[in-house]
């Protein structure tokens, strides 16, 4: 499927120079009306889903598409339109928020490596091991409270470290068979305000708000610089990242539903062929069948 825009140009260099204030939020239009916008997400989700039967037919990899980003970037949504067609078995999504007691008692990594997709299966983390190099970058006290001996935590290439380790994670599990995908919804400060007012406003999406949110919002430009070094410093030929726009939601589902299978086009997954020795098991199995009519 064509777009009038080329997504290519949303993938995070693996190398050289990456900067977030020069990356859009929003860009114009790929669609002229909500039917159409429908439309495209029908058709790339009949195909994703093609794709997703031939992935668990073959059981020989695992997708994981990892997605990120402020709150009310569109996660939610995004996850529940460009996904809405595929057989939920083939499917699971983990959302990862503030560790368990058990959790903190193990390396960071330990809680995400029990939730990585089986053979055959896609995997959707909505939020991931990635807030260990952004909500905890940018919030000291919550590193205090993951028992890291304090002669590590001392050490100055820290976080060069932590980049190093999921780069090396996410290569290990890309070599064990798991197609890595990683999408950052980059939303504007303006567009996240009138999301916030909106959850105010709208009595069905004050649930959808806490003070919490709000007080979040003050230390933007620590996490705009955090998601940058992060982007800047895990995007790698194996597992890239894609910087979405995304104050326009039908425009960032397109996006990123015409990535998702673009790249799964590429995996070389189809359903098994059987030989003749089968093939004549079934046709005795045709006529046993059909002898009970």
């Amino acid at each position: 499927m064509n777009l009038d825009y080329n997504p290519d140009q949303l993938r995070v260099p693996h190398k050289g120079k990456f900067s977030l204030v020069d990356q859009p939020t929003r860009i114009d239009k790929l669609y002229a009306s909500k039917k159409q916008v429908a439309g495209l997400l029908d058709e790339y989700t009949r195909e994703l889903s093609e794709i997703q039967q031939k992935l668990y037919a073959d059981d020989r990899y695992a997708v994981l598409l990892v997605f990120q980003g402020m709150d009310a970037a569109g996660k939610d949504g995004l996850i529940r339109h460009v996904f809405s067609g595929v057989n939920p078995q083939g499917c699971q999504v983990f959302s990862f928020k503030q560790p368990s007691s058990e959790e903190l008692d193990h390396d960071y990594l330990w809680r995400v490596h029990k939730r990585m997709p089986e053979r055959g299966r896609i995997g959707i983390f909505n939020r991931s091991y990635y807030e260990d190099v952004l909500v905890v970058k940018v919030n000291p006290k919550v590193l205090e409270g993951q028992k890291i001996p304090q002669i590590y935590m001392d050490r100055p290439n820290f976080w060069k470290d932590r980049y190093k380790d999921i780069n090396r994670f996410e290569d290990y599990m890309t070599r064990q068979g798991t197609h890595i995908l990683k999408f950052f919804l980059h939303v504007s400060k303006e567009e996240q305000r009138q999301r916030f007012l909106s959850r105010i406003d709208e009595p069905d999406k004050n649930w959808k708000l806490s003070p919490y949110d709000v007080e979040v919002r003050a230390h933007w430009d620590d996490y705009q610089e955090a998601y940058e070094d992060c982007l800047r410093k895990t995007s790698t030929k194996s597992a890239p990242w894609y910087c979405i726009p995304a104050d326009d939601k039908p425009n960032a589902r397109i996006l990123t539903s015409h990535i998702i299978v673009e790249s799964l086009r590429k995996l070389p997954v189809d359903f098994p062929q059987v030989d003749d020795a089968h093939r004549q098991r079934l046709a005795e199995s045709r006529k046993r069948l059909e002898s009970e009519g």
